[in-house]
C-alpha cells in the first residue's frame, strides 16, 4: 500500500492531467504544435526521397470519392436529411430573392412620387 507521501508526490508529478480524468501527455503529444509540424515535415520529405511516400493520381481519387459517397448514401435517413436541408436552403434563397425584388420595386416606386 502506498503512503500518503507517495501518493502526494504522484499527485504533483502528474498534476493536473491527473485531476482532469486524461492522462498526461508524454513525448510526440508534449510537444508544441510547431516542433510537431516539422518532425513530420521531415518524415514526409524522407519518404518522398525514398521513393515509398503515397500521391494519389486523380482516378485513385476519384474512387475513394465514389467510395464514400456509396456508404454515406446507404444511411436513408442521412439522405432524407440532407435533402430536406438544400430544400430548405433554396426555398429561402427564393423568398430572399422575391422579397428584395418587391423591396426594389417599392424603392422605385416611391422615387417616382
Amino acid at each position: 500500500m502506498a503512503t500518503s507521501k507517495e501518493n502526494g508526490s504522484k499527485e504533483t508529478a502528474t498534476g493536473s492531467a491527473q485531476k482532469s480524468g486524461q492522462p498526461a501527455k508524454r513525448g510526440f503529444a508534449a510537444m508544441d504544435q510547431n516542433q510537431q509540424r516539422e518532425i513530420a515535415s521531415k518524415g514526409g520529405q524522407a519518404a518522398h526521397q525514398k521513393g515509398t511516400a503515397h500521391e494519389f493520381d486523380s482516378e485513385e481519387a476519384r474512387r475513394a470519392g465514389q467510395k464514400g459517397g456509396e456508404a454515406v448514401s446507404r444511411n436513408r435517413a442521412h439522405m432524407a436529411d440532407i435533402g430536406r436541408k438544400g430544400g430548405e436552403s433554396r426555398q429561402s434563397a427564393q423568398r430572399a430573392a422575391a422579397a428584395a425584388m418587391a423591396d426594389k420595386g417599392n424603392r422605385q416606386s416611391s422615387k417616382d412620387n
